[in-house]
């Protein structure tokens, strides 16, 4: 494909020459006059001078040639490039009005002492973004009831909350009872990594071990001890015991009942500032309704959003999505290792191919709706404002349990997340721009 010149300037002495290349990225020839780089290498060589070890001689107090000889010339003219490079892109930047979306990179240099500095550096550009129709759509989302027997499983989740334990030595164990076990587990006459415990208390009801785990507890007695025999499910975690069949040695220590309170005026008054459980039914009925309506109001917001994104074009290039492939990679990991599973493991479980393809799609998907969102904002002069920052300060505040001054602290030293905080902020007042112009109506 041809390079298509676009700009030719000279601004003093430096001469900055753009081409435009294809997938959005522009080539920057940069000369830079002889003077320029010999100041720029000579402030290199005292930079370096002052953090380098060099036999005889204080930080910063040996001579250019020492230090050239110390740590090579290459170096020293990579520093100087550094120094320089930055004015120089800023200006075509500002010149051409061009939309940077990654640090720009250097391709090639040429340099040496006494004539002008030639290097080559190469930014990629925001695609253009094509927008359909985002204002003045009629859209309709499906209700999300209240289902008929919600009062009764949060009342029934609230005893459970305030239940009490009584230990019990006369009865077999019950599938509503708590029981106290030791257990080994091994599998393909192996012992299976983190199958075993003391003394863990397994709600035999509300279990989330390996199915059939907890159910072939119940009837058993205190002090028995006994094997039984599970298949781990087809899609575990783990590639050595997917869908393999273990056997487990348990052993019954201490059976406990629970105990529930009633349902009465005293524990509505203990629960809440509540006189009744007539106030108490009344406060659960009003949160349902709220929940229905913020679902509402969420599943609202993701039909014009998503409306809006599908309406949209924009040919993202490939450099963009590998970046987003990386960052979701290295997210997904640390969410992964948080939860114990190991990333290699997946990749095995899930293959490969399927698993970059799922990054693909997934990168494509956060690209696209960043680009958009700031479509809108820009066309809309839709802008940011303390305001709005505080907002959103304060709501993650709430969420980790902190001040919004004491998260902006913890916040404030990493650049990266205070500006995803602030793209999440753009996010949420776009969001609320496409509400506020487009109709949905809840069926």
């Amino acid at each position: 494909m041809a390079h298509v010149l676009i700009y030719i300037k000279e601004k003093g002495k430096m001469k900055v020459t753009l081409e435009k290349e294809k997938e959005n990225v522009v080539k920057l020839d940069i000369t830079i006059p002889a003077k320029d780089a010999a100041d720029a290498y000579n402030k290199a060589v005292s930079t370096i001078s002052k953090y380098v070890n060099i036999d005889g001689f204080r930080k910063g107090k040996a001579p250019r040639a020492v230090v050239e000889r110390h740590v090579g010339t290459e170096r020293i003219k990579q520093e100087a490039i550094e120094n320089l490079l930055p004015k120089a892109i800023n200006q075509a930047v500002v010149d051409n009005n061009l939309d940077i979306i990654a640090q720009p990179y250097v391709t090639n240099y040429n340099f040496n002492i006494g004539e002008d500095l030639t290097v080559t550096a190469k930014a990629e550009l925001r695609p253009e973004v094509t927008l359909g129709q985002y204002k003045d759509l009629t859209l309709e989302v499906k209700d999300s009831p209240v289902e008929e027997d919600a009062m009764q499983k949060s009342i029934d989740r609230l005893l459970e909350q305030h239940s009490t334990q009584e230990t019990v030595i006369d009865r077999p164990t019950k599938d509503t009872d708590i029981a106290v076990i030791d257990f080994e587990g091994t599998a393909n006459g192996e012992k299976i990594i983190g199958g075993d415990a003391k003394n863990y208390p397994l709600d035999l009801g509300h279990s989330n071990f390996i199915p059939g785990f907890a159910e072939q507890l119940v009837g058993k007695n205190l002090n028995d001890e006994f094997e039984i025999k599970v298949n781990f499910p087809e899609d575990y975690h783990d590639e050595k015991l997917k869908g393999q069949p273990a056997t487990f040695k348990i052993k019954i220590n201490e059976i406990k009942e629970k105990k529930l309170p009633e349902l009465n005026d005293e524990f509505a008054q203990k629960v809440g500032s509540f006189k009744n459980v007539d106030e108490l039914k009344a406060d659960i009925k009003n949160y349902l309704e709220t929940q229905r309506e913020r679902t509402n109001k969420m599943n609202s917001e993701n039909e014009v959003f998503k409306a809006v994104i599908e309406g949209a074009k924009v040919d993202i290039p490939q450099s963009m999505i590998d970046r987003e492939v990386n960052s979701l990679r290295e997210e997904y990991k640390q969410r992964l290792a948080a939860q114990g599973i190991n990333w290699d493991a997946l990749v095995k479980a899930q293959g490969e191919d399927q698993l970059l393809k799922n990054l693909d799609e997934d990168a494509m998907t956060r690209i696209k709706n960043s680009l958009v969102i700031d479509k809108i904002a820009k066309v809309e002069s839709i802008k940011l404002e303390q305001k709005d920052l505080e907002a959103k300060f304060a709501q993650l505040g709430a969420a980790y349990g902190l001040k919004p001054q004491d998260l902006l602290k913890q916040l404030g030293q990493n650049p990266e997340v205070l500006a995803s905080i602030s793209q999440q902020a753009m996010n949420d007042k776009v969001r609320e721009f496409l509400m506020n112009n487009n109709k949905v109506e809840i069926k």
